[in-house]
């Protein structure tokens, strides 16, 4: 057997890709969504209880297990089950509070089927993702979701490819639905992914932060020299204070009036050698400085260095009044932007 040119790899390969991104563009999006959306929401509030359990046989077992993870990750309650196992004893995991999704292309997987009778008989809701709108599956479901008419990506339209994307695409916007109809909101997602990028990403700019006003920082008051606002700083006269790149000043309300850095000294110093620790800080400080407010989380400071290149910003309070001060070492230390 001869080895296929490359050529004619990378052309079934753009056409694997258009069969698949057709499958997904092409799938109905009916009202029964809007059913399931509603019948998972109404079962797994808080006063309800219930999760989703996702089951799917062969190939479909792969995607109900990512189905399953999606909505447990955007605030719903989510468990995978293996067909073959709940006939052995795992059918005892789904209560009748629960929702059922069950995932089978042709919509007549023996496995699915006998699943699905068992729920059935037990009044527990259930919902179909399908290829087969007319199938036993689909009579047997409370809500059908169906994907359309699919025809495989397989060169011989029999591996199981253009479908399961199909079915992974709709179980995501069946998840991301509900979320959406439960008001899942950036901060919730942080809850349940407190480690890796993502988690950290979505922290509350306060809790990344070092530098905090009271604490590990000071504020220098208008009206303070250079060499009077850098001994205040010093953790020599005020054991407990961190060293910080910048100092901010306040004004006689305490709110915000400026910043100055080290990069702001050696400037100055090299100017003006001789005085420039004589100057008060009103007059050589940064006025009005680019700032967060203490609702910011650690993805806007990483936007805001990206886009502004300072290293330190300025966090406030709704008054204006300054609580801390995110440094790009701390961005660096949570490994959310390189050195």
């Amino acid at each position: 057997m001869s080895n296929p040119d490359k050529a004619s790899i990378l052309d079934l390969a753009k056409d694997v890709l258009a069969a698949e991104a057709s499958a997904v563009s092409h799938i109905p999006v009916t009202s029964s969504l809007t059913e399931a959306v509603d019948m998972v929401t109404a079962n797994t509030s808080s006063q309800a209880g219930g999760s989703v359990v996702v089951t799917g046989m062969g190939k479909c077992n792969f995607i109900a297990q990512k189905i399953s993870a999606t909505l447990a990750s955007t605030g719903t309650p989510s468990q995978f089950l293996h067909p073959a196992e709940a006939m052995h004893g795992d059918l005892g995991r789904i209560r009748q509070r629960d929702v059922v999704v069950l995932l089978s292309h042709s919509g007549n997987t023996e496995e699915i089927i006998t699943l699905a009778a068992l729920l059935k008989q037990d009044n527990v809701p259930m919902i179909a993702i399908t290829g087969n709108a007319e199938s036993h599956l689909s009579r047997l479901a409370d809500v059908t979701l169906w994907i359309g008419k699919i025809t495989e990506a397989c060169p011989h339209n029999l591996a199981p490819t253009a479908s399961t994307t199909a079915m992974l695409a709709l179980g995501d916007a069946l998840a991301l639905c509900v979320s959406h109809a439960k008001n899942f909101r950036a901060e919730d997602f942080h809850k349940f992914h407190p480690g890796g990028s993502l988690g950290k990403q979505l922290m509350a700019v306060t809790e990344a932060m070092r530098f905090k006003v009271g604490s590990t920082m000071l504020l220098i008051p208008i009206g303070t020299t250079l060499a009077q606002a850098y001994r205040m700083s010093s953790s020599e006269v005020n054991p407990g204070l961190r060293r910080a790149g910048a100092m901010l000043i306040a004004d006689g309300d305490g709110k915000l009036a400026g910043i100055f850095t080290d990069g702001d000294l050696r400037r100055l110093v090299m100017k003006d050698p001789a005085n420039a620790m004589n100057q008060l800080v009103e007059n050589v400080m940064i006025q009005n400085p680019k700032h967060l407010t203490d609702a910011a989380l650690v993805r806007d400071a990483v936007q805001m260095v990206r886009e502004t290149r300072i290293d330190e910003i300025p966090v406030v309070d709704s008054d204006n009044k300054p609580v801390g001060l995110i440094d790009v070492q701390d961005l660096v230390a949570l490994k959310v932007i390189e050195s």
